[in-house]
């Protein structure tokens, strides 16, 4: 309840960090904020035009040429939300260490603007994906509700797990050196690019370990096949994001006054 109290307290200063960051980004640019999406759409239609030809027909119940351009936003989308607020969290209070020595504010603020710059932008990537949808002429399903479920989960899950890395970091600077390989080798152990399918059943259950596999699979569901996620599935990546979100708050509370000291 203290942190609650404080946070609204500082409403204001978080709202307009979230303000200042994004005109910061779109001061002298022409373009704005398209610049924020161009980059993961780049990157999906690389993939898709490197390996749609191999993973075309791998979508029963789909028809559309498009099928495996469709699969590969709708698993980006989720991705990308899950890596920006994990890899800033890594690294949030050491690049702010100078502003916290010269400001006096709660440090729990900066994940919260974080968090609201990470939302809003996947927020602008989920409507420029849903106008590429219309143009591809794929159809736009009501299971589009379960995303407030999928995205509250994934921004939980990177933010618990990103803010333990994170505090960590403040004191074992090889944990920010480590996180980005982790990071890269995470994101091809998850069905992002490729579909679970082709894995071996007997290696399937090492690929559920994976708290994000169940995720982006029911990003896949909702967008490419309209349906709704199986919510068995999502039991793990929930249970694991309360777990680190509480895990998280206990860290900070214990290491808040020697975080100020050793930045």
């Amino acid at each position: 309840m203290k942190h609650f109290k404080v946070i609204w307290a500082y409403r204001y200063f978080i709202i307009s960090s979230i303000i200042t960051e994004f005109r910061t980004k779109f001061v002298r640019s022409r373009l704005g904020a398209i610049w924020m999406i161009a980059h993961p759409l780049a990157q999906v239609a690389i993939y898709a035009l490197v390996l749609s030809a191999v993973l075309s027909t791998k979508f029963p119940g789909v028809q559309s040429q498009y099928a495996y351009a469709v699969y590969l936003m709708a698993g980006m989308l989720a991705w990308t939300l899950f890596a920006e607020v994990f890899s800033r969290s890594l690294t949030i209070f050491i690049d702010n260490g100078n502003l916290l020595k010269k400001m006096s504010f709660p440090k729990i603020a900066l994940p919260l603007i974080v968090f609201g710059t990470a939302i809003i932008n996947n927020l602008l990537l989920l409507i420029s994906i849903l106008v590429v949808f219309g143009i591809l002429g794929h159809p736009l399903f009501l299971s589009l509700i379960w995303l407030i479920l999928l995205i509250s989960l994934t921004l939980s899950l990177a933010a618990g797990l990103g803010l333990i890395a994170g505090i960590m970091n403040v004191f074992i600077r090889d944990i920010g050196q480590m996180m980005p390989i982790v990071l890269q080798f995470w994101f091809w152990l998850t069905p992002v690019v490729y579909v679970s399918s082709i894995i071996p059943e007997k290696y399937k259950y090492l690929l559920m370990l994976n708290p994000m596999s169940s995720v982006v699979m029911s990003y896949q569901d909702v967008l490419l096949y309209g349906r709704a996620p199986d919510l068995l599935t999502l039991i793990y990546p929930c249970g694991l994001a309360l777990l680190s979100l509480f895990l998280a708050s206990w860290i900070y509370y214990r290491a808040n006054e020697e975080m100020a000291d050793v930045l």
